[in-house]
């Protein structure tokens, strides 16, 4: 059973004009019919991301992301099929039945968001209970210095120090053990089978999505008896750690110009409290291009007050390389006498952190500064060697007039010649370039054999199946009169006809849509494959759309294509008839000997 009546989903995509709706987060530019843009779902300078207004449907030829309206909001918005049809009826004013259907899958985003107000409100009142939440608001307002204003505006509260009181809560509200474990919220023990509270005597962060909903939680241990500081909310159906950052739905709001990066929730809390509005944090990850890329869609500018230990450091050298990638400017805080910013601002106030933000160094010079701090410039040898350090990083800067600044900012300060760096600088673009290319053929090589193939595993032991399903699934995405053509038997092909899964199962969705009452619609496959997967199916369409030949003879082509191959899977299992004449020959050998030694004994 579908999640919404077809009906009501096609009246939704016809209100979501793809052009304006991709518009609204990429700069689309005319190109013929069509629309170019930088695609925003991996980095790349030249525009390979291409709308289509005709037909309603995106493709990048770079990653080859691809789909219709509810397959680009499913990625940007990192919402469910279901959840892309409630975001996409919100913004074109359809209303969506409520009958109380049952999730056809796990728990919904919905039941999540329910279970996580409940327990934000929840910890919030424990945290100002006296008799449950001292130690918490004794670490927030005496150990950390916040005011209560602060706390209350971040819903910041307190679970307590007890196995079941939020289970116990969640049940009577009606949610079941596996939904809550489903949300993170609760573990099942596998000794008794009994459900308890997975977050336990911590200061409990909230963490919301930029329309409000609670999505997670990260708690901050007070008690001192667990040796992880902070325990947060893994992967739901409502929240993915690599594609959310903790406060973004108070720093979108201040942070066009410079968006500051912490490590910490507490360092962004602070910060908020001191007046820097436009701080945010990445959850108990490493900094993901996702990430990046979200914060490009809000601000000019990152600036990274990571920690000044040496892990602080290493992450701040991996995020420079991440936010040039989605081309984002970048400056790093040198924080002297304080190892984080809330330290910082607890022992030199506002206006120093103020006065460090200006003094900020950009990303070359602190990479600059952290190699010369390596290397003795006074031995030959190490100069060499911090020389062809510094050639490295110059050679992977896109903009010919930026390498042009930063060789002459390392000629200046190891005394070297323009000239002689600029050479070894091209030379360093030379062999990268070269071995981008090896890689990139090698990639189209294992690509073109279904190597690597995480869509479609089967595809490498059956190279010309797929080519030959490849084209089967593209013309029937393409052509009604192909669909009906084999609906009608004209042409005969069935899923057992099918060598890969995958392959299989697409053509199983798609006939099935095409003898429904409503016909075949593209968008209605959301609701049983994945972006991953959509995308593909869009790049079948899109290599059967980029041919002149694409009638009924090429599709009668690819069909006895597939048959001849399924012919030859079927015989190479089975055992060859030599084979079993040779079996039973030996069989009789052996029977026969055994009979000649029982009559001789």
């Amino acid at each position: 059973m579908s999640l919404y009546p077809r009906e009501i989903v096609e009246a939704i995509k016809d209100r979501s004009d793809l052009v304006d709706l991709i518009g609204t987060y990429v700069s689309l530019k005319r190109a013929g019919s069509n629309y170019n843009g930088l695609c925003p779902f991996h980095s790349e300078k030249t525009p390979s991301f291409t709308v289509f207004p005709d037909n309603q449907s995106f493709f990048c030829f770079g990653c080859e992301a691809g789909g219709d309206a509810f397959t680009f909001i499913m990625r940007m918005e990192n919402l469910d099929y279901k959840g892309s049809i409630e975001f996409l009826a919100k913004r074109s004013g359809v209303d969506l039945p409520t009958d109380g259907r049952e999730e056809p899958r796990g728990v919904s985003r919905k039941r999540v968001f329910e279970m996580n107000l409940i327990a934000a409100r929840f910890w919030r009142d424990c945290l100002f209970d006296p008799n449950i939440g001292r130690a918490g608001l004794e670490y927030l307002t005496e150990k950390r210095g916040l005011p209560l204003s602060i706390i209350r505006r971040f819903g910041i509260g307190y679970a307590p120090n007890e196995y079941g009181a939020l289970t116990e809560l969640l049940r009577k509200n009606g949610f079941a053990d596996q939904e809550m474990k489903e949300a993170f919220l609760c573990g099942i023990s596998q000794k008794s089978g009994k459900a308890y509270d997975l977050f336990r005597d911590r200061v409990m962060f909230p963490v919301f999505d930029n329309t409000g909903n609670v999505i997670a939680f990260s708690g901050r241990d007070v008690g001192g008896k667990d040796a992880r500081k902070y325990v947060n909310s893994s992967d739901t159906p409502a929240f993915q750690k690599r594609r959310n950052l903790f406060a973004l739905n108070f720093a979108k709001n201040h942070c066009a110009e410079q968006l500051i990066l912490c490590e910490g929730n507490i360092d962004v809390v602070s910060l908020h409290a001191a007046g820097f509005e436009n701080a945010a944090a990445s959850l108990g990850t490493a900094l993901t291009e996702e990430q990046a890329r979200i914060m490009a869609k809000y601000t000019k500018q990152v600036i990274l007050a990571y920690d000044s230990d040496e892990a602080g450091q290493r992450a701040a050298h991996r995020a420079m390389g991440i936010f040039a990638k989605v081309g984002l400017d970048v400056r790093i805080l040198q924080m002297q006498g304080a190892k984080d910013p809330d330290e910082f601002i607890k022992k030199f106030g506002a206006d120093r952190f103020r006065q460090l933000i200006k003094q900020s160094r950009t990303g070359f010079e602190f990479k600059l500064q952290s190699v010369l701090a390596k290397h003795d410039l006074n031995i030959p040898d190490e100069k060499i060697k911090a020389a062809a350090e510094l050639c490295q990083i110059v050679a992977r800067v896109y903009s010919s007039a930026e390498r042009e600044v930063y060789i002459h900012a390392v000629s200046e300060r190891l005394s070297l010649s323009e000239d002689s760096l600029r050479k070894d600088v091209e030379g360093v673009m030379r062999r990268n370039a070269k071995e981008g290319k090896q890689q990139e053929g090698q990639q189209a090589r294992l690509s073109a054999m279904g190597i690597r193939d995480k869509i479609n595993p089967e595809a490498a032991g059956h190279v010309h199946a797929v080519s030959a399903e490849e084209a089967i699934i593209g013309l029937l995405l393409l052509y009604g009169e192909h669909r009906k053509a084999v609906a009608s038997g004209q042409v005969t092909i069935t899923a057992e006809g099918f060598i890969t899964a995958f392959h299989r199962r697409a053509f199983e969705c798609i006939m099935a849509l095409e003898e429904s009452d409503g016909g075949f619609d593209f968008s209605l496959l959301g609701e049983f494959f994945s972006v991953e997967e959509m995308g593909r199916l869009a790049r079948l369409e899109q290599n059967r759309r980029r041919l002149s030949e694409n009638g009924t003879s090429v599709l009668r082509a690819a069909v006895q294509t597939l048959e001849q191959e399924r012919a030859h899977q079927v015989a190479k299992e089975a055992p060859p008839l030599d084979s079993i004449h040779m079996i039973l020959a030996g069989k009789r050998r052996r029977m026969k000997s055994a009979g000649e030694e029982n009559k001789s004994v």
